[in-house]
């Protein structure tokens, strides 16, 4: 049977290891699922709440040992990793608190002689495939409101990340959630493809890259069932003449730097209006040039590594290829010590002189390095965000709310934020356009993804 090895970024080592599922166990686990949907379901909705909030608790309760794993598994500091389960217990206890409304029953206008009204119903057993990057913050936003609505769910976590799928089954234990209702696999492309394409399995929530979106869409062609895909970005910002400098230098900086630039929603390229370009560039460069790169279980660290040379690698070529095409690097990598080839560990770096022409400013990157560039007005800077075959965020600084509204009708993307980035509101939906996927989770009408409706007309004697 083949093993899961997850080889920590930290010092190349191996950290963890256990063996994989066998297609035996996939099965087995399908059939659980199966068999406890229809007592699961069953339950009334304050009773789903509470063995969810207690699922929350025994998470969020041992915050300090899972930042650690979490910390030696993917690279990012530990002294920014407690936040994402203060993050994770943040949409998942908002989630649960819109439960009731939202999937109260829709009732349209009464009609003598009839009852008639919708029902928000649960999907049935569903499978949630989450990534390394933010590996509770991308699940949770998928596995609450499956079960507080009433599905069973079987979660299978990246290879890099497998003791997260592991605090959430003891999460699940912990809070005494029926056998079957919540499960985890450690299997393989292969198994998975067998898992989602299961004639029992009703929905498929994918967090992940656009070549993963593409399998799982290929691995459901054979039966209609709901798919959420929340794949790749290149999120642009825009900093427009009348920006407070500072805040934006100060966000944006972070935006494109923090967990080492690997966030969906990270800040990838910026487009700067002329008036601010120059002081804009000697400030954000001025910034970079603080953050220290290394070990990540040092507290002084504020950049830890990639997540695997490979992906280090990536972004070295595109930067050197970015170079070659006439970018200008304005990062001395020799700044940053710890940045040696071969290794994860890749200090942040600044290009200007790029155009579009620039793999740089169109593919992502998903490491820390930005493009930025100068723009004469809104109407450039607008055209240049839409140039992109993705569409997650984009961020607009300026102190003009009602030209960011205006400006935000405008961009082809899922979210528009002014003056913050980079940051997933649970009160708003989480969506994308173009290659960034389809669905929609967080929010009320994140209940929709994970549900059907099914109409009631009943003709009665009155």
């Amino acid at each position: 049977m083949s093993k899961v090895q997850t080889i920590t970024p930290i010092d190349g080592t191996l950290y963890y290891s256990c063996e994989q599922h066998s297609l035996k166990n996939v099965d087995a686990a399908i059939k659980s699922a199966r068999l406890t949907f229809t007592d699961w379901t069953n339950l009334s909705l304050n009773e789903r709440i509470a063995y969810v909030s207690d699922f929350v608790d025994a998470i969020e309760n041992d915050k300090s040992e899972i930042a650690e794993e979490i910390t030696w598994q993917m690279g990012r500091p530990l002294s920014q990793t407690p936040g994402e389960i203060n993050g994770f217990a943040e949409r998942a206890r908002y989630m649960i608190s819109i439960a009731k409304t939202a999937l109260t029953p829709y009732k349209p206008e009464e009609k003598d002689g009839f009852d008639r009204w919708v029902e928000h119903t649960p999907l049935g057993v569903v499978v949630v495939l989450s990534p390394w990057n933010y590996p509770f913050l991308t699940s949770v936003n998928a596995i609450i409101p499956a079960l507080v609505a009433g599905n069973t769910v079987i979660l299978k976590h990246s290879f890099q990340t497998p003791l997260v799928a592991e605090r959430y089954l003891k999460a699940a234990k912990v809070a005494g959630l029926p056998d079957g209702a919540f499960q985890i696999l450690h299997i393989d492309h292969e198994k998975t493809a067998s898992l989602i394409s299961n004639p029992a399995i009703d929905g498929v929530f994918f967090t992940g890259s656009v070549e993963g979106g593409m399998a799982i869409q290929k691995s459901l062609t054979s039966k209609f069932i709901p798919c959420g895909l929340e794949l790749g970005g290149k999120d642009p910002a825009y900093v427009r003449a009348d920006a407070d400098l500072d805040y934006a230098i100060n966000n944006l900086v972070d935006g494109s730097f923090f967990n080492s630039g690997q966030s969906c929603c990270g800040i990838e390229r910026i487009y700067v209006h002329h008036n601010l370009y120059d002081q804009f560039i000697d400030g954000f460069v001025d910034l970079t040039k603080k953050y220290i790169l290394g070990n990540p279980l040092d507290s002084a660290t504020t950049i830890g590594p990639m997540v695997k040379t490979s992906a280090a690698d990536y972004v070295r070529k595109q930067i050197i290829n970015a170079v070659d095409q006439g970018a200008k690097a304005l990062i001395d990598e020799s700044l940053f010590s710890a940045s040696i080839k071969g290794t994860p560990y890749l200090a942040p770096q600044v290009l200007t002189n790029v155009d579009h022409s620039m793999e740089i400013m169109t593919e992502e990157s998903f490491g820390p390095v930005v493009g930025i560039m100068k723009v004469s007005d809104d109407n450039e800077a607008i055209q240049l965000m839409n140039d992109s075959k993705y569409g997650l965020t984009a961020s607009l600084w300026t102190e003009d709310e009602i030209k960011a509204r205006e400006l935000g009708r405008s961009i082809e993307t899922g979210t528009v934020f002014m003056n913050r980035c980079d940051y997933l509101d649970p009160a708003l939906a989480w969506t994308g356009v173009k290659n960034t996927g389809r669905g929609i989770s967080l929010s009320g009408l994140g209940y929709q993804q994970v549900t059907r409706v099914k109409s009631y007309h009943l003709k009665v004697n009155k």
